[in-house]
């Protein structure tokens, strides 16, 4: 017998140390039947000397056993060749840290003979992971009592970290045919997240010692260093514009008319007959049409009303509480006639009072409406007892119902004396949970409804579909105000008549061959997750959509490029362009900053790598290069619009292709926010601000608080120059600061979502300095503690982050608004408070 080293060339071992021991004997085999190489290496080892040259010439067999040669040639074994584990460069034994495991009173807890310990390799290190069957009657309390207590004892009698501990129920780790437990197939298990742990208990943070040093942040460099370093480097400043708003071609309408009261008037006038709006419900048949006389008879009515009843005067803010309908509009132009200010709100559910009440009562008391505007049915539910157990319901403003109208003529249309004065209140719940209104004047509406007009080419003889909640932003003005400005027909699509229909909206856009359709997230992924095997179904109904120019999904965030791409294949089959599909940009300083109108060039995508954008640079790289993320253009800029990149920090304008916050300047952003505390600090900041220094230092800007970077393409615009694409990383105020460097929750939510077929949706925060990981199971729940270490090794291995807690929930527990978007900070809130009843909590220590 001879001993070895357990790696590298077979060197003969000192005759104290340890190796795997090797038998030269007739009685052995000889060989692998059919399996030259393993042969070669098991059964023909030739021992070398320190030189490597071999010492004497008779061939030996690996025994596969570590051991050592003792006095008076007695061979003591200590464990086997595929125990060994290396960590961190030094070697401990399985079979020894199962013994330590069952040194620790096991027998309450554990099976003797059921114990599996492997390493698996995360963050470029071995890791130790260590399996036990855990005996049925065994308490939770008595569990995590032994599991602290092995960990304890491996680390000061190793002194190894054990990178994961996990109980398994009695009787199902894979077997050996001899009875043993099946190591490499556990193994396999684990890695899958297929071996339904029923206690888990990670140790990240004590055993991951190799993660790079924390970034230091270095004193900035001033802004006017930059700009001359980007002058030098031949790179220009980071800006982009859309096209001229030109000369207003259609005088008469325009200049007569600035202010939208006067536009419909002009238009019940000129064209009484024609059609605005119509209403579609579940079933896809009309409900509800709105001639431009009809609207703006009906609108005097609710003016008349809001005088006689209300006793309101020019300028008292109105809540207008309606379901997505045409009811909604008449209000609004109603308010308009009035002089009052309309404030859209989405009516509360009345399944659940309690949660979508109070934000009806808080925009009711920020907005400081004199009145709310409704129907029969919701000032009922207002008023009723579920209410007053969610709102003090004494306290509502004067409530008017506008179901039956009396037929008043109204004595005269309120005209504002000047077109800066405000027109209508916009709020909304930001991503971050905060709700903010802004003011949007007359001069702002007439803009962006004229950007808008040039951009996707709106006249009257035109139609467009749209499936979107009408209470905010762009979803809003498209819903209520473009077509009365630009006269062309709207088919209302409300969003929830979808759960119950999933084929409406598509099958709407293939009956009325439209060919701009205007649709949110949240829509998209109903149609792409419920119609994904029923293509041929669609075929079948004769759902045809190559009629399609432009699908544009409104949303205020970074487009979500593998959703659009997903919704493009699947419904290519019945005739969608790949290059309808595009989405929009807007913020809460302005609302539509980027859309992808009908001319120009088609949106364009580019490689940009991970790592730098956490340093907030950008590096553009090749399709496929590792730990690249693809970005898309949020469409084009919008007429009159310009945009700076500028660093959040020093207010300086950055180069070409830098990350910095994108600000805006445009005469369609909001005139500042609305609140009870008028702080006029945070106005000026986000409102009118200006550069450090720089050409633009005199333009007034808007900050929309978004990342993102401008890149000059090699496409041409309509101006006949080359076109800047605009490309949104992300929000500022949901980045995560964590190890110096900046985070975006959706690229860690990605790489999470990515890691088990049973995680539906998984949304990421920081608590303390943690990061929290909520992911909901849409498997059995055996699933859930299978999930933990795959989301902890992903984290670690794609964003080197140390996952602090995991919270497995049900699905639908991660809030999620109206556009589709994650509230990451509701359910940070929920976490803290308790209330999010989870599956499994998992602190990693």
């Amino acid at each position: 017998m001879c001993i070895v080293k357990p790696d590298g060339p077979p060197q003969l071992c000192k005759t104290d140390e340890i190796g795997e021991i090797c038998v030269s004997s007739r009685a052995g085999g000889m060989m692998y039947y059919g399996l030259t190489g393993v042969t070669k290496n098991t059964f023909e080892v030739i021992p070398v000397n320190a030189a490597g040259s071999p010492v004497g010439d008779v061939p030996f067999v690996r025994s596969g056993l570590l051991g050592f040669v003792g006095p008076g040639s007695l061979v003591f074994v200590v464990g086997k060749m595929d125990g060994l584990l290396t960590v961190s460069g030094r070697r401990h034994n399985a079979d020894d840290i199962v013994a330590t495991g069952l040194a620790v009173e096991s027998i309450k807890t554990v099976y003797r003979g059921r114990i599996a310990v492997f390493s698996v390799s995360v963050f470029y290190d071995e890791r130790i992971v260590v399996v036990a069957e855990q005996r049925p009657d065994a308490s939770e309390e008595d569990s995590f009592q032994w599991m602290s207590r092995v960990l304890q004892a491996i680390d000061s009698i190793h002194q190894v970290g054990v990178y994961c501990l996990a109980l398994v129920p009695a009787n199902t780790l894979p077997k050996t045919p001899l009875g043993g437990i099946h190591i490499s197939q556990t193994k396999q298990h684990f890695l899958e997240g297929a071996l339904h742990p029923c206690n888990i208990l990670m140790c990240p943070h004590t055993c991951v010692t190799n993660l790079p040093k924390p970034r230091q942040k270095q004193p900035g460099v001033g802004p006017a260093s930059v700009m001359v370093g980007n002058l030098v480097a031949g790179k220009r400043i980071a800006q982009a514009s859309g096209r001229d708003l030109g000369q207003i071609e259609d005088i008469d309408l325009v200049k007569k008319h600035q202010f939208m009261s006067e536009v419909l008037q002009w238009r019940a006038q000129a064209t009484p007959d024609h059609p605005l709006f119509l209403l579609l419900n579940a079933k896809g048949t009309t409900v509800c049409t709105a001639t431009c006389l009809q609207l703006h008879k009906k609108a005097e009515r609710i003016a008349s009303v809001l005088c006689d009843k209300g006793h309101l005067n020019a300028g008292d803010n109105v809540v207008l509480l309606y379901p997505p309908g045409i009811e909604l509009i008449t209000a609004f132009y109603g308010c308009l006639y009035a002089g009052c200010i309309p404030v859209t709100v989405r009516p509360p559910h009345a399944q659940s009072l309690t949660a979508t009440l109070p934000t009806v009562r808080m925009i009711v008391e920020v907005s400081k409406a004199a009145c709310i505007l409704t129907t029969q049915t919701l000032m009922r539910l207002l008023k009723s007892r579920e209410a007053a157990a969610a709102v003090d319901v004494k306290t509502w403003p004067t409530i008017i119902d506008t179901d039956d109208l009396p037929r008043k003529r109204l004595s005269q249309i309120y005209k504002p004396p000047t077109p800066e004065m405000l027109a209508y209140l916009d709020f909304s719940v930001s991503t971050t949970g905060m709700l903010t209104g802004v003011k949007m004047s007359h001069t702002a509406v007439s803009g962006l409804c004229r950007a808008i007009k040039l951009q996707c080419e709106l006249y009257s003889s035109r139609q467009i579909a749209i499936c979107l909640d009408p209470y905010c932003g762009l979803g809003f003005v498209l819903w209520c105000l473009c077509s009365v400005y630009s006269g062309h027909q709207s088919i209302l699509i409300p969003p929830m008549e979808l759960e119950s229909n999933l084929f409406l909206w598509l099958s709407t856009v293939s009956q009325y061959k439209i060919r701009d359709t205007f649709c949110s997230y949240s829509v998209m992924e109903l149609c792409t997750k419920g119609l994904g095997n029923q293509v041929e179904m669609l075929k079948a109904r004769g759902i045809n959509l190559s009629c399609v120019r432009t699908c544009v999904v409104v949303a205020e965030e970074r487009p979500r490029v593998s959703l659009t791409h997903s919704f493009s294949k699947l419904f290519k089959d019945i005739g969608l362009s790949s290059r309808a599909v595009s989405t929009t940009f807007g913020s809460r300083v302005n609302v539509a900053i980027c859309l992808q109108g009908t001319s120009g060039p088609d949106p364009t995508t580019v490689y940009v790598d991970l790592k730098s954008l956490r340093h907030d640079r950008v590096r553009l790289v090749e399709r496929g290069a590792p730990q690249s993320l693809l970005l898309s253009e949020s469409g084009k800029i919008l007429p009159g619009v310009k945009v700076v990149i500028v660093n959040p920090e020093t207010k300086g304008p950055l180069g070409d292709s830098h990350l910095g916050e994108i600000w805006v300047n445009s005469p369609h952003t909001a005139s500042g926010y609305y609140t009870i505390y008028d702080n006029e600090t945070l106005q000026a900041d986000h409102f009118n601000t200006r550069l450090s220094f720089g050409d633009a230092a005199q333009t007034l800007w808007a900050r929309t608080g978004y990342l993102g970077f401008v890149r000059r393409t090699e496409l041409t615009a309509a101006s006949g120059e080359r076109h800047d694409a605009l490309y949104v990383v992300g929000a500022l105020d949901e980045t995560l600061e964590l190890r110096g460097l900046r985070y975006h929750p959706i690229d860690i939510e990605t790489s999470v979502s990515r890691t088990h077929r049973s995680i539906a949706e998984c949304a990421v925060f920081t608590w303390t300095n943690l990061l929290v990981v909520v992911v909901e199971l849409c498997g059995c729940e055996q699933e859930a503690l299978d999930l933990v270490p795959l989301v902890t090794n992903v984290v670690l291995e794609e964003h080197y982050l140390i996952v602090g807690v995991v919270v497995v929930v049900d699905p639908g527990v991660i809030p999620i608004n109206s556009r589709g978007e994650k509230q990451r900070m509701h359910l940070r809130d929920s976490f803290l408070a308790d209330q999010l009843d989870p599956i499994y909590v998992a602190y990693n220590m």
